[in-house]
């Protein structure tokens, strides 16, 4: 286990080059072995989520290799096995992206329940529904699902609410079963379009169409593919937020406009600075920021991952800020940690007219203490604080605010934003910062 020791009040000032996006790279891992060729995928960022779904798809027979700072070869000729061991269940939530592959090549598959971040209420229960429809038998024990279908056959599925893993799942699902698969109602997500744009090169027929909707048309074999996957829209946001709250001035490299739009939207609502050029995206503080709310929706809303970011930054804004969560139901647990460094953040639920309808998580009677609204009074000076990150993007938004506050933080479980971000404390030393990682 390490810790962060973070000594704020020092402005970021330079430039960092994002790599692959954590929610494509790993995923796009898992599809290869969809493929009988060989798959090279470049840009592939050293995270945690990437090692974890390297020992998973090791532990099934693939073999990898790396190639270059960030690259991997994958073959999943010799694949053998068709069951992911129990203990990967409780520290990832890849797990149901595995069945459309293995159930290609086997006829079954076996996973554990999925664990991962504490967010909240996140079923399975939308990618059961989805398996179904393919023929699939699905049969849940106490800690694991078994899942057979010795012969994918195409078909329609309508999700009740977009997810951006569930209609990944049924992509990888429907691109060697036979016949046409129709989903409606799927996820908008670029890494959505990263994985289609794949294992379309690899020989697969996937259409996106009006209305949140994908067309398969199975195919008996996808081939070998070279693939860089795309920039890290996260990472960009965290690197934004942090420049803009240390009232810094950095360049990210390699960021994408079209990936960001909604947030650059309300950087400008709120007075932040930034251009767009060539190199990619800078941001820069220019003079107070103005508060500014925010609804997190599916993509092209503003995405749940930039909420704590958010929320953080506005701190540092003038005014009242209102944030309401529609997409997880547990994800302002970060919050107490900010209103012990100085923080106004006060709670609240939001009364929409339709619940089932405005809020894109299940509604959970048993988790209904959750807040799904959060006003912060701003600008607030921050002091130094003593905690551990819960997840990643709590991990990056704690740290942000470590960079921001008097004194010296200490940050623990500093694993759990390495399973999103690359060397995080090393480039944010690159930038100025004044932190350091350490042993515990």
């Amino acid at each position: 286990m390490a810790k962060f020791i973070v000594q704020g009040g020092r402005p970021l000032k330079g430039s960092v080059r994002i790599g692959g996006a954590k929610n494509a790279g790993f995923k796009l891992m898992i599809a290869s072995l969809l493929l009988s060729g060989e798959t090279r995928l470049l840009n592939l960022s050293r995270i945690g989520d990437v090692e974890i779904t390297a020992k998973i798809l090791t532990s099934l027979g693939a073999r990898l290799e790396s190639r270059g700072e960030r690259t991997i070869f994958i073959k999943a000729k010799g694949l053998s096995a068709c069951e992911i061991p129990l203990c990967f269940g409780k520290v990832s939530r890849t797990a149901p992206l595995f069945v459309g592959p293995l159930l290609a090549r086997f006829g079954r598959a076996v996973f554990p329940l999925p664990g991962g971040d504490p967010l909240g209420s996140r079923p399975i229960e939308r990618f059961l529904a989805g398996w179904e429809i393919f023929g699939c038998r699905i049969k849940i024990k106490k800690e694991t699902v078994r899942i057979d279908c010795p012969y994918l056959k195409g078909g329609y599925y309508r999700f009740a609410k977009p997810t951006h893993t569930g209609t990944e799942a049924m992509i990888m699902t429907a691109v060697l079963a036979k016949g046409k698969t129709i989903l409606e109602n799927a996820a908008l997500e670029p890494e959505v379009d990263d994985l289609i744009k794949f294992l379309n090169n690899a020989g697969a027929k996937i259409k996106r169409e009006p209305f949140r909707r994908i067309k398969i048309e199975g195919v008996k074999q996808l081939g070998g593919v070279i693939h860089s996957v795309m920039p890290d829209r996260n990472e960009a946001v965290s690197y934004a937020c942090a420049a803009l709250a240390t009232r810094g001035d950095v360049i990210i490299e390699n960021a994408r406009v079209e990936d960001m739009k909604a947030f650059l939207d309300k950087v400008k609502e709120a007075g932040g600075k930034f251009a767009v050029d060539s190199f990619g995206i800078r941001f820069w503080y220019d003079k107070r920021l103005r508060a500014s709310d925010i609804i997190t929706r599916p993509h092209p809303g503003f995405m749940s991952d930039w909420q704590p970011l958010w929320t953080v930054l506005m701190t540092q804004a003038k005014g009242t800020s209102r944030i309401v969560e529609t997409v997880h139901n547990f994800r302002f647990h970060f919050a107490n940690d900010i209103n012990r460094m100085g923080g106004k953040i006060e709670f609240f639920n939001p009364e929409p007219a339709d619940p089932e309808t405005f809020y894109n998580f299940t509604l959970d009677p048993d988790q209904s203490e959750n807040f799904h609204g959060a006003k912060i009074i701003g600008p607030t000076p921050l002091e130094a604080v003593k905690t551990e990150f819960a997840d990643i993007r709590a991990g990056a938004t704690l740290t942000i605010a470590a960079l921001i506050a008097k004194g010296k933080s200490i940050l623990k479980k500093a694993e759990e934003v390495d399973r999103g971000y690359e060397d995080l404390d090393g480039r944010l030393r690159e930038l100025g910062a004044k932190i350091k990682r350490v042993a515990s």
